[in-house]
This record gives C-alpha cells, structure tokens and sequence, in this order.
C-alpha cells in the first residue's frame, strides 16, 4: 500500500484546475460599461473595489480601514451570448485563513438567471497558494443571452479583475434590481461572511438573491464595534432602503454596547429619519450552552438592544425594530458552525431565511 500523499485533482476530473486556451478571448474590465458593479458605495467616485472611501482624513482604525479592502458583497453584472466565461484576477494577497475555505476567502462565484431567479453555476478553481489567477467559471451550450452575476471574494482584497468573454459574443448592459435603494448591513466577522464556503453563501448576498436588491456589506472581521465615526460615514450612503446593525459580538464590553448602540442610532437618524433600523442580537453560540458566564453576558447583551429600541419607540422613532439572534440557527445551532460561532453555508441559509420575511415585511 503507498503511503504516499494523495491528489484529489489527478484523480477526479471534477477537481482539476483549469488551464486557459487564450484564443478568441476577449478580456473586459467590469469597471467599464456595460457591465455594472454593486456593493461598493463609493466606487463611483475612487473606482476600486473597496467598501469604504479612500479619503485619507477618514476617522477609522488602521484594522477597520485595512478591512475596508476585504471585497465582501461586491458583485458585478451583466448579460452575454457568451458560451465561456473566463476571470482573470490579482489579489491583494493568498489564502490564509485556517478555519475558512479558500473559495470563499479569495475566490469568485458564478451565478446564471434562468426563470427569473438566479442559480448558482460554478466556483473560481485556482491554486490557492498564488496571488493572481485565471479560470474559466461558465461554460455553456447555444449563444442565448444569459443574465450573469459574479460574487467578489469575501475576505481577500482584489486589486485587479478582467471578464473574457468570447470575441464573437456580445455584451449588454444587465437586468435591473427591482429597487435602486440599498439594504446595509453593519457588522462583525458573520455579516462579512465567515466562514462561507464560497461568496455566494454569505447571507446578506443570499438576500440580496432572494429581494433583488442591492447589498452593501459593512462587515468587519473582530472590529465591527459601533463607533461613532462608522455611523457618520454609514450615514453617507445614498438610497438606502433599510440599516441592519449586527455588531453586538465585537463589542469589547457589554457597558460598550450600551453607550454605542443610541449613539448610532441617533447620528443615522439626523440624516435618515425615517429609513428603517433593524438591530440584531448575536446568534447562540456553541459555549452557550456550557459557559454559564458567556451565556449571562448574552442575556444581558440581548436585553440591552431590546430595551434601546423600545425606549427609541416610545419616544415617537418610527421605523425602528429589533430582531433576536437566538432565532437565527434554530434548535441545532451548534452544528451551523464550522467552530461553534462563525456559521457554515447551512448557517448562512438558515440566517437569510429568517431574515427575509422580516426584511420583507419592514420595507
């Protein structure tokens, strides 16, 4: 019997990488009409694929302005006759997270419109320990027009992205949201997406599939902390349909949560008096059930958000919700995880599942 080390992708076709015949390709910039980005709020004006400005007074933390280039809800669409669909991409560094896949921290994923609804086609297969890649993400039959959206990575920055598309195929401009006001979600390492097994499966894009709307994704990995200074910049987003705040696991003090969640609301609600506020209180966790201490501080923490809201409605705020995380998992809320807390792509179903209804009903 050989001890040797296996490899999957010489043994199952289904795992090889894809090796590009450049021929009677065209290479596209999705930054150039007709295709369209969303999911960045400012890219109309710095042109990189960033989730906030590039301003260099921007009053952040260096961890914050360092996620900020985590590309986490960013998509691109558009409608070809294409029968092959080809990217080619230049990170801003490889894969290093020890408990997220690859795919989902660096990669692309496809999905193609059929019936009016989205369906997921492919996921970018590249060698993970490189920082530029090519791949071929479609490959269909006949040159119907077909509607594409592509996913950006959820963790790894992208300096670079180029679209090929077959030389012979044409191009158009895509099919619109159904809205052109945005859902922005403010948050913590879960509302960035990890631990997604690929982009696709984080749920605020799971939402944004379901509602056809645009996402903004303001998750920031450990630092989502409810700063006043998030607030003021959040509050600079055009269009927006409705605010979810669901930082509550990174703030460093349950005291901290107190101070910093009426403060958000207050400075979103000069600008934005009547778009809808939804705040969130973490889902259960793994320890939960064990950590007699943790679980205190996740009851505390949950009354504090209840009672915040509560208290903003009797003083005549229109519009402003609150939401229990423990509902988000359901009963086997351990087994959604891949280490008792970031959510696995079940997790992030069941997450966008109980969310949309309540979505649905505050819009």
């Amino acid at each position: 019997m050989s001890n040797k080390g296996i490899d999957a992708q010489k043994l199952d076709k289904n795992m090889h990488i894809d090796y590009i015949r450049q021929e009677e390709i065209k290479w596209y910039s999705p930054k150039e009409s007709p295709f369209k980005i969303s999911g960045f709020s400012w890219f109309h004006k710095d042109k990189v694929y960033r989730r906030l400005p590039c301003s260099k007074g921007l009053n952040i933390s260096m961890e914050v302005d360092m996620l900020a280039n985590c590309t986490s809800g960013g998509q691109i669409r558009f409608r070809t006759q294409s029968k092959k669909i080809l990217l080619k991409v230049k990170l801003s560094g490889i894969a290093n997270m020890v408990h997220m896949p690859a795919t989902g921290q660096c990669g692309f994923d496809i999905y193609v419109e059929k019936d009016h609804k989205f369906y997921y086609y492919n996921t970018t297969k590249y060698d993970h320990t490189k920082d530029e890649y090519e791949s071929v993400l479609f490959e269909g039959k006949g040159n119907m027009w077909r509607d594409i959206l592509i996913n950006f990575p959820l963790y790894q920055g992208v300096e670079e992205i180029l679209i090929g598309i077959e030389s012979s195929a044409k191009v158009d401009s895509p099919l619109e949201f159904s809205s052109n006001k945005k859902l922005i979600f403010y948050g913590t390492s879960i509302t960035q997406g990890g631990c997604a097994s690929r982009p696709g499966m984080s749920y605020t894009n799971i939402l944004s599939r379901k509602l056809n709307m645009e996402v903004i994704n303001l998750g920031f990995s450990g630092n989502g902390k409810g700063e006043p200074e998030m607030a003021e910049i959040i509050s600079g987003i055009e269009n927006p349909a409705l605010l979810v705040l669901d930082y509550e696991p990174n703030c460093v003090s349950t005291q901290s949560l107190k101070e910093t969640l009426p403060k958000f609301i207050n400075i979103y609600r000069k600008k934005h008096p009547d778009i809808p506020i939804l705040v969130i209180s973490r889902p259960l966790y793994a320890l939960d059930r064990f950590d007699k201490e943790l679980n205190k501080e996740r009851i505390e923490r949950f009354t504090i958000q209840r009672e915040t809201v509560e208290y903003f409605n009797q003083k005549g705020y229109n519009n402003i919700y609150f939401y229990s995380g423990e509902n988000l998992l359901g009963e086997d809320y351990e087994e959604c995880t891949v280490d008792g807390i970031h959510p696995t792509d079940l997790g992030f179903i069941k997450i966008a599942n109980a969310l949309e209804p309540i979505i649905k009903k505050i819009i």
